[in-house]
């Protein structure tokens, strides 16, 4: 592309000075971070400030005819990136004016230009330069010394991506009622890139956070999510046509490498999906194996109308943690089913939902997993290499089933077709620490925390690993770590409170359950009150324990109330027969917390652990060694 400036010129305004030839901006003498697309902008305006530029001609200078690309999000997001850089704004500009339906003017006067003659010094020294560089850069590339050869002609060519986030894409139906179908294209798209092992993709509920209010600049974004490259795009729907535009970005340089317009019948969104997933793949050269290949080129019939309904339904199941959002996501899903028997997600999606019902105490395990278990082995039938729908029989068979061996199978397989799932690492993970094998667990916490950076509780997840392996100083490492994310995050003061407990730090212990006490009341959540209840027992305050206990023990007439954490209650008090009385009701009722019995009689006093009703109850349980 040719350069729309004069060489070598220097131009001047405001507090910024930009330097066309080099293509820097510098603001009071430091460096603006500006390049691209969003610099040439700037450049074409200093030509002629004061008067319009109009869009059409931005297009045939920055966007060749041979180029696929969304022109007007692409200029838009150029000049957003500009307008940023000069701390600039639409509605009172300083230095860029939005003239409506025409272009854009440069408003600031120009406090003047290199002189001349320096400018002309200049060249002849950057010509000089120039020639010493071109002679010694033609020696290095044919002696390859030291590889030197092969180093710069990489750093010539494009950057290396070996990570990406794929922000929300930008519902620009007119319609907000059509964000939950912008963000199910995010969400998929995501999962379609997901699939390639040697890439890593960053979860969409890091990404999400991204979607409400004033975008950050994608440097920064790619800085905190820690990936070299960030897609993001647009969706248009209009009836039954869907047009989606997608650009991968650079993310430290903001370097524009890619990108493509793509329309189709609402019918061939899937297939759309993946196209765009195997040209991000192919655009960064990410080797792709033979078998994630064929996922990428898999192709699913469904019927629009039921998938419309699962983006729906799929929407309230996973991005709220209510219970009547449950119970309306499931709804749509099972209207989804419903129009469409053969389409594999929304099973494992309605699966999912009853998981969830069962997990937050919403509905009885016996009557929710036996559900579960029905429509995630109907979306298996329908497609084998489902990874979703083997996390979720996973978290089946070990929750419900107690199947050990069989949750850890459906657990790596998930992990084979899903390498990049959050949750799955996050789900094995939590199994392994179960199981007493925390070094592995603790490295697939990590990898989950390393996916999914932004919600808190993926920290506190790893923390609560190393504090059930015994690991105080790390679990506080990292629950400081959350603290300072969220320092209202109840979870993180109660372990660290349980972390200083078993450091002996009593003053520092007390202190953080003071916090979560402020928080969350006695008598509002279950596992916070377990959590008080192992302080309670040591500082002489058992009968205020067991009024807790007794508490709860009463609410589970009227509601359901896990009858496993009643009988952990009970346990750390020393009241031994009433806390097998209901670990045994636990065991009858198959409570998906029974599984952590084994990591859980840690904590008991001695005397009940070696009872033999409790060690027949762990031998029931069938732990592996």
């Amino acid at each position: 592309m040719s350069s729309p400036h004069p060489l070598g010129s220097t131009i001047r305004f405001g507090e910024f000075t930009a330097d066309l030839e080099a293509q820097d901006l510098f603001r009071n003498g430091s460096k603006v971070r500006l390049q691209g697309q969003p610099f040439e902008i700037l450049a074409v305006l200093l030509e002629r400030p004061g008067r319009v530029v109009t869009r059409e001609e931005l297009r045939r200078r920055l966007w060749p005819s041979d180029t696929f690309v969304d022109f007007e999000h692409g200029l838009n997001a150029a000049v957003n990136r500009l307008r940023e850089a000069l701390g600039d704004s639409s509605e009172e500009p300083r230095f860029i004016e939005t003239v409506p339906r025409r272009g854009y003017r440069f408003l600031a006067p120009l406090d003047g230009r290199a002189s001349v003659s320096a400018r002309r010094r200049a060249s002849k020294w950057v010509a000089i330069g120039g020639v010493a560089a071109m002679a010694l850069l033609a020696l290095l590339v044919a002696l390859n010394l030291r590889g030197w050869r092969d180093l710069l002609l990489g750093r010539l060519s494009s950057p290396r991506i070996e990570s990406l986030a794929v922000l929300p894409l930008e519902n620009l139906s007119g319609d907000p009622q059509q964000e939950y179908f912008a963000d199910g294209m995010t969400a998929t798209l995501i999962a379609e890139l997901s699939k390639i092992s040697a890439l890593k993709v960053i979860s969409r509920t890091s990404v999400m956070h991204y979607k409400s209010g004033a975008r950050k600049p994608l440097p920064q974004i790619a800085r905190e999510l820690g990936v070299d490259g960030v897609v993001e795009g647009t969706v248009t729907r209009e009836g039954e046509q869907v047009r989606i535009s997608v650009q991968l970005i650079h993310g430290s340089t903001d370097q524009h490498l890619w990108a493509e317009n793509y329309q189709r019948e609402l019918r061939g969104i899937l297939v759309l999906q993946s196209e765009v997933a195997r040209a991000i793949a192919s655009r960064i050269q990410a080797k792709v194996t033979p078998q994630e290949l064929a996922q990428l080129t898999s192709t699913r019939s469904f019927n629009p109308e039921a998938y419309q309904l699962y983006l729906q339904g799929r929407n309230f199941v996973v991005n709220f943690g209510r219970e009547d959002f449950f119970r309306k996501g499931a709804r749509y899903l099972e209207e989804s089913v419903a129009k469409d028997p053969n389409y594999a997600p929304a099973y494992s999606a309605l699966a999912f939902a009853n998981v969830q019902l069962a997990m937050f105490g919403y509905d009885p395990p016996k009557v929710a997993y036996p559900k579960a278990r029905t429509t995630v082995m109907k979306a298996l039938e329908l497609d084998e290499n489902l990874g979703e729908a083997h996390a979720v029989l996973g978290h089946i068979k070990l929750l419900f089933d107690w199947d050990w061996s069989g949750a850890e199978k459906e657990e790596r397989r998930a992990l084979e077709l899903s390498p990049n799932s959050a949750d799955t690492h996050d789900e094995y993970g939590f199994y392994l620490t179960l199981m007493g094998r925390a070094d592995e667990g603790i490295a697939q916490l990590q990898k989950a925390l390393e996916l999914d950076p932004v919600p808190v509780q993926r920290t506190v997840n790893v923390a609560w690993s190393d504090l059930m392996a015994g690991r105080y100083d790390d679990a506080i490492v990292y629950l400081k770590k959350a603290l300072e994310l969220d320092p209202d995050y109840p979870a993180a003061h109660m372990e660290l409170a349980s972390a200083y407990a078993g450091k002996r730090m009593r003053a520092e212990a007390n202190a953080e359950y003071e916090k979560t006490r402020t928080f969350v009341p006695a008598g509002k959540d279950m596992e916070v009150d377990l959590w008080l209840v192992s302080f309670y027992a040591p500082q002489g305050k058992r009968d205020e324990g067991l009024k807790l206990a007794d508490w709860w023990s009463r609410e589970s007439k009227r509601r359901h109330v896990d009858v496993y954490s009643v009988g952990l209650l009970y346990a750390q008090l020393g009241a031994k027969e009433r806390a097998l009385d209901w670990l045994e009701k636990g065991f009858e009722q198959h409570s998906p917390l029974m599984p952590t019995l084994k990591i859980a009689a840690a904590f008991f006093p001695d005397s009940l652990r070696s009872d033999p009703r409790f060690q027949n109850l762990l031998h029931r349980m069938n732990f592996p060694p």
